[in-house]
């Protein structure tokens, strides 16, 4: 797709500016190579590689194009000509416009990532990182959820690549999955003490049903204030799905039948 329509844009680009077929030639050579190369953002250097490698592609297509003009031309010989010089002139031009294309490509890949809801790997790589804000205070003020966090993390990767799923994906997401629960962190039993009290002894399971699922609702709250990723809010707001708590509607029927005893 990606291809298709660099093709049709270069062609567009093309007509626009009444160049030759050796122009589009050129042009579709140096999107052939960024099409393919960047299948994968996992680094800032990779964006700049590609498009070090698209430069060398332009370069050689427009000096194989423009010399094979020239001696068609002129016929065989390899002195120095105007035709030449020009031939040399353009190939670096395009040599500096594919370096150009992934500097303005790195630049402008956040508000692009943003603005049509897509996260390169390289953004989830980043979110990734301990010391972002939201992980850094799970990690502070949640430390049982954020260890168990990690883990699922690393569960739910290794299950995403046996399935030909996005692993990373599903690691950044198992990260932030449970970040709702910020807001109430002694209710939950990963936070609790071994041997301590449990609050939820003291409430009701109608209560405790509302923290323990209202946890969703408060992590998506935090996703939109420390501006997540979409594809990441996905994950906090279905991770519980719509089964039944067991836990509390048998701890609800308990009351209830020795209520009637």
């Amino acid at each position: 797709f990606a291809l298709g329509m660099a093709a049709l844009h270069g062609l567009l680009v093309t007509l626009t500016l009444r160049q030759g077929f050796d122009f589009y030639l050129a042009l579709l050579t140096g999107v052939s190579v960024l099409c393919f190369g960047l299948n994968e953002i996992r680094t800032r250097g990779k964006l700049i590689e590609v498009g070090t490698l698209a430069s060398a592609a332009m370069f050689l297509a427009v000096v194989a194009l423009g010399l094979s003009r020239v001696l068609w031309s002129t016929g065989p010989g390899w002195s120095v000509t105007p035709d030449m010089t020009i031939v040399l002139r353009n190939s670096l031009w395009a040599t500096a416009g594919g370096m150009g294309v992934a500097m303005v490509a790195l630049a402008a890949l956040p508000s692009i990532e943003r603005i049509f809801r897509i996260t390169t790997a390289m953004t989830l790589l980043e979110l990734c990182d301990a010391n972002k804000p939201l992980l850094r205070r799970l990690s502070q003020e949640a430390p049982g959820t954020f260890n168990h966090s990690l883990t699922v993390g690393i569960i739910a990767e290794a299950a995403g690549n046996a399935i030909g799923a996005n692993g990373l994906l599903c690691r950044v997401g198992a990260y932030y999955h449970d970040v709702g629960k910020l807001g109430k962190p002694l209710y939950f039993i990963e936070n609790q003490r071994s041997g301590g009290p449990n609050r939820h002894d003291k409430l009701s399971p109608a209560m405790s049903l509302l923290i323990i699922v209202g946890h969703v609702k408060d992590g998506v709250e935090l996703a939109r204030e420390y501006a997540l990723p979409w594809i990441v809010h996905q994950f906090i707001e279905q991770h519980h799905g719509t089964t039944l708590v067991e836990y509390f509607f048998h701890a609800a029927r308990r009351k209830a039948e020795e209520g009637e005893g």
